[in-house]
């Protein structure tokens, strides 16, 4: 049974926070409602009143993980001051660090909010996604970053963070260079402004 308590009322969090720990742990194909019912100490059909299904539960995880990527990079920007690299360095640390902790979970976000007729909540991607763009609009303003499409600038951006992560992830780059290798990023992005 879960570390966490169930108390009437927080049975969704409960269930998406055993998902989450399943997730990390164990991997997507070792997900279901019957096992999470079991964790949570709870009947068989009872997340079935939050989760109509395994997918439902899939779009919920991905939705919470937008929702916490979001915050960890606000926060991580927020930390940093006004200092605009230091800002962009702090956010792609704070990415990195999220894609190596919770690799499946950004698999997940990204695979579900593609797919077809998900139902991943808006508001997490939505805010992860404003939250990058207003960044990066941010260094085109003050002439930081390059002119150009600023939705590109931020695809590429995030497609450098995330192969940076799977390098590591998969073990072809050691851990202690994740926040190294995000500072070099940020650094060529950054070369011909400084």
């Amino acid at each position: 049974m879960s570390d966490h308590a169930y108390h009437h009322g927080n049975l969704r969090s409960v269930l998406l926070a055993e998902a989450e720990r399943t997730l990390r742990d164990d991997g997507i194909d070792r997900l279901s409602l019957r096992e999470l019912a079991r964790r949570a100490g709870v009947s068989s059909a009872a997340p079935r009143r939050h989760f109509p299904d395994r997918q439902a539960l899939l779009d919920a995880l991905a939705g919470v993980g937008f929702d916490r990527l979001a915050e960890e990079i606000g926060a991580a920007t927020d930390r940093a001051g006004a200092d605009y690299p230091a800002r962009l360095r702090a956010a792609a640390i704070a990415y990195i660090r999220f894609a190596t902790r919770d690799g499946a979970l950004v698999d997940l976000m990204f695979a579900a909010k593609t797919r077809v007729g998900h139902a991943v909540p808006a508001e997490g991607p939505a805010r992860l996604f404003a939250t990058a763009g207003e960044l990066i609009a941010e260094g085109q303003r003050t002439g930081a970053l390059p002119s150009g499409d600023p939705d590109r600038l931020r695809l590429l951006l995030i497609a450098t963070l995330q192969g940076v992560a799977t390098l590591i992830t998969s073990g072809r780059a050691p851990a202690e260079l994740a926040d190294p290798l995000a500072a070099d990023a940020v650094a060529l992005f950054l070369r011909e402004h400084r």
